[in-house]
Formats: C-alpha cells, sequence, structure tokens
C-alpha cells in the first residue's frame, strides 16, 4: 500500500503549495483513490502534477466530511475526471459528482477497503486492512479518535492512522497503533511525537507512506 499526501498545511518537498485542506492519494490492492479534495482545486491539480499523479488515474473520491478544507477541490477535479464519489449521508452540495454514494452505516465498499459510517453525524473515515491490521484514514476525526477506531475496528484491528486528529489528546488511544501520521489540524503534533517518536511520522504534501 501506498499513500503519498497531496495536500496538507506544509510541505515535506519543494515545488509543492501548502494550504489549509488534506488530501491523499491511496493506492491499494489494484485500487487508485482520492482521499478528500483540499480547499482549492488548483492547489490540489497542481500539487498532483508536481507529484506525477495523473487525475486520469484516480478511480474513486472518498470524502470524509462536509467542509471547505476537504471538499474546496471536488469540484475542479470532478470537472476533469467525473468519478464516483463516495460521502457521509450529510453531504448536501453534489457539484459536478455523476455518480455520487452517500453511507451512513459502516460498509464494505470494495475488498478490504471499509467506510467506518458517518459518525456523530459528520464525518466518515477510511479503513483499508492490511496483514498487520488496519490501515485508517481520517479527515479531521470531528467525531473522535477512540469513536473512529472503535467503529473501523469491528473489521479488524486497527494498526495505522493517518490524517488530521483535530482535539486529540486522549494519547493513550494510539498507544497499540504501529504507526501514526498527525497532519493538518492536529494542534498537539509535537507532543504525539514527543510520547510516541518510534511510531510518529511527520506528514505534509510530498509525504508518502509504505506499508
Amino acid at each position: 500500500m501506498k499513500i503519498t499526501i497531496v495536500y496538507d498545511n506544509e510541505v515535506c518537498r519543494k515545488g509543492l503549495k501548502p494550504d489549509w485542506g488534506f488530501s491523499c492519494f491511496i493506492e491499494a490492492y489494484g485500487k487508485k483513490l482520492l482521499f478528500d479534495t483540499g480547499a482549492n482545486g488548483l492547489i490540489l491539480l497542481e500539487n498532483m502534477k508536481v507529484l506525477d499523479i495523473n487525475p486520469a488515474s484516480v478511480e474513486e473520491i472518498f470524502i470524509s466530511h462536509d467542509h471547505y478544507d476537504h471538499v474546496g477541490g471536488l469540484s475542479d477535479f470532478l470537472k476533469i475526471n467525473p468519478v464516483r464519489v463516495y460521502v457521509p449521508s450529510s453531504y448536501r452540495e453534489q457539484g459536478h459528482a455523476k455518480d455520487i454514494i452517500k453511507i451512513k452505516e459502516t460498509i464494505e465498499i470494495h475488498e478490504k477497503f471499509y467506510s467506518t459510517g458517518e459518525l456523530e453525524n459528520i464525518e466518515q473515515s477510511l479503513a483499508i486492512k492490511t496483514e498487520k491490521g488496519l490501515v485508517i484514514i481520517v479527515g479531521c476525526s470531528h467525531p473522535g479518535v477512540g469513536n473512529i477506531l472503535k467503529a473501523a475496528s469491528q473489521y479488524g484491528k486497527p494498526n495505522a492512522i493517518i490524517g488530521g486528529l483535530h482535539g486529540f489528546e486522549d494519547f493513550d488511544l494510539i498507544k497499540d497503533l504501529e504507526l501514526v501520521c498527525p497532519t493538518h489540524c492536529t494542534q498537539f503534533k509535537s507532543e504525539i511525537k514527543s510520547l510516541y517518536p518510534e511510531k510518529c511520522v511527520e506528514g505534509g504534501a510530498g509525504k508518502v507512506i509504505e506499508i
């Protein structure tokens, strides 16, 4: 599995543009998914170009929640490649999506790919099964990391979490994970890194995580 952070508040590679928001490109089990689209379509597409990710290669988009910094680039992307989009049931703006699937409950969207379902009526997360356990991709973790891990765990043991950990400070919840990559809106990145230096991976646009 290969996860490339395309859009983040910070960058870890020259030539990329930082901006408030999040998006990552996921390649696993023959599937290519874009998770969230950041706040600005032009920045999203420019960063994809720099990272040599062809928008035409994206097969589906998974939207975590209906906040501008996660869906702002969706309309511009769909003008280029009108793929299927998985959104939480509270999502309102359809934009250029021709094939949109609203998700309320926990569901398998493909073999080894799962949605936690829309938690707290605001956000869904993506869980992908690996030999080591579940890799969980989150947008902002508004429902709480504990609730996300619990929802995902029906499909296996959580092994990694990547994405925004907004307001997260119950650090014991991640002690059993092998990898934590806090991005975007995470307020306590330095605390997580200090407590778990062996498992904490710094994010930023351009970061590539292979599991």
